[in-house]
């Protein structure tokens, strides 16, 4: 965990320049009336609680010196200071992943990551019931960190605890452009997990809509679509039209970019009208 603190003319050489001989210090250049620095702001109060660097927030109303000695032209602006030297960072607002990235530039490690990694050591050592308790005790320590609600929807999801795995991603909403194309490729994994887990039956559209889901969990994305657009073409009403919304869970999962997706778009759109 590293620190924040408010840095003014008569403190910027103590709390940035020495500091950053014991660690990298992240100088924050920003202003009140500035919206974008209030969107940047709580991203990096966030970030410093989990790596180990020196955030030094910087006001430029009432530091124009400060401002006006590093050229600062535009906020918000980030600077890095690593050994004493001053170096450019970046102006105006990154995306929570790039923020990280720039941290694991400056060699910096999560203690989310961390504790990550010793969960997926657990877990491969068959300690699911440890590693379910310590990401029991992350989720109470980082609720609203989105990339840890995915992994711990993974780690639910890999021990069939779809309930859980399914409450934890309705908690990222749709707008969210970063994090939320993954929860809905894992939400369609939990479909595909809830339908093979359904008791077997003689109806033969049951087995062959299981029979798809299976393939899809298989990874033998082609085998599952064909049997699903076969179900479609047979019976659009079948399950309130789950083929159809299955054949889409499956566009999730593989992303629109995906040969598959393009060809069985057109497909599907052929045996609809």
């Amino acid at each position: 965990m590293g620190s924040s603190v408010s840095v003014n003319h008569a403190n910027f050489v103590i709390e940035v320049i020495q500091k950053s001989y014991e660690k990298p210090v992240l100088v924050d250049f920003f202003a009140t009336w500035c919206g974008p620095c209030q969107m940047l702001k709580p991203m990096l109060e966030k970030l410093v609680q989990e790596y180990d660097f020196v955030l030094a927030e910087v006001d430029i109303d009432q530091n124009p010196e400060l401002a006006h000695d590093y050229r600062v032209e535009g906020v918000p602006d980030v600077r890095v200071v690593v050994d004493g030297q001053v170096s450019e960072g970046f102006v105006g607002v990154l995306p929570e992943p790039q923020l990280r990235q720039l941290l694991a530039q400056l060699n910096l490690k999560s203690t989310l990551d961390e504790a990550l990694e010793a969960i997926y050591t657990e877990t491969s050592s068959g300690n699911a019931e440890a590693a379910q308790a310590k990401l029991e005790e992350l989720l109470q320590q980082y609720p609203d960190n989105r990339n840890l609600i995915l992994e711990a929807a993974n780690f639910y999801i890999e021990s069939n605890q779809l309930e859980t795995a399914e409450k934890l991603l309705s908690s990222i909403p749709e707008y969210d452009k970063i994090y939320f194309p993954r929860a809905k490729s894992l939400k369609a994994i939990i479909l595909f997990k809830q339908v093979v887990s359904q008791p077997e039956t003689s109806n033969d559209l049951d087995q062959q809509f299981q029979q798809a889901a299976r393939f899809v969990l298989e990874e033998n994305y082609e085998a599952g679509l064909k049997a699903l657009l076969a179900i479609v073409s047979r019976d659009r009403q079948y399950k309130n039209d789950g083929a159809r919304k299955a054949m889409l869970a499956v566009f999730d999962l593989l992303g629109d970019d995906h040969p598959l997706v393009r060809d069985y778009r057109k497909r599907l759109t052929m045996t609809l009208y």
